[in-house]
């Protein structure tokens, strides 16, 4: 006897169903709002590369700022504008061998081959070989 507030039970059939369908709304879901975090991040980071590209246009414009300031710096101490606009071009010829320098050291010190990794997977089928090579019938004793 069934009261008016209590549901007839359900069948094994139907509850794997709704599990199913559940499961499957549940998935649906999450992937929906996975697309959104990728969408919003990548959004986020282009505007980001953005304005780091503006300040880096910006930079190199002060940059070119300040070594005119300092050739006219060096003209007011009293050398001629060339002279002054020559000894910064020397500093910064300097500076870029010196940069120039260090990355030619550094791209010759990179390895890109993966030396060790290499070296141990030869030396592990080398070893596996070893193991499964049969024993020479010669070297039994009696």
């Amino acid at each position: 006897m069934t009261t008016g507030n209590q549901t007839p039970e359900r069948t094994i059939g139907q509850l794997v169903s709704d599990v199913t369908t559940d499961m499957s709304t549940i998935v649906r879901s999450e992937i929906e709002l996975a697309k959104t975090e990728v969408t919003e991040g990548v959004t986020k980071l282009g505007k980001g590369i953005v304005f780091f590209a503006i300040a880096g246009v910006l930079a190199l414009y002060m940059l070119g700022l300040l070594l005119l300031a300092g050739a006219w710096g060096i003209e007011a101490a009293g050398l001629p504008m060339w002279a002054g606009l020559l000894i910064v071009s020397g500093v910064l010829l300097l500076i870029i061998g010196g940069l120039g320098l260090a990355g030619y050291l550094q791209v010759n010190k990179a390895q890109p081959k993966p030396v060790k990794a290499i070296n141990n997977a030869e030396q592990t089928v080398n070893s596996l070989k070893a193991a499964v090579k049969p024993q020479d019938k010669g070297t039994t004793a009696a």
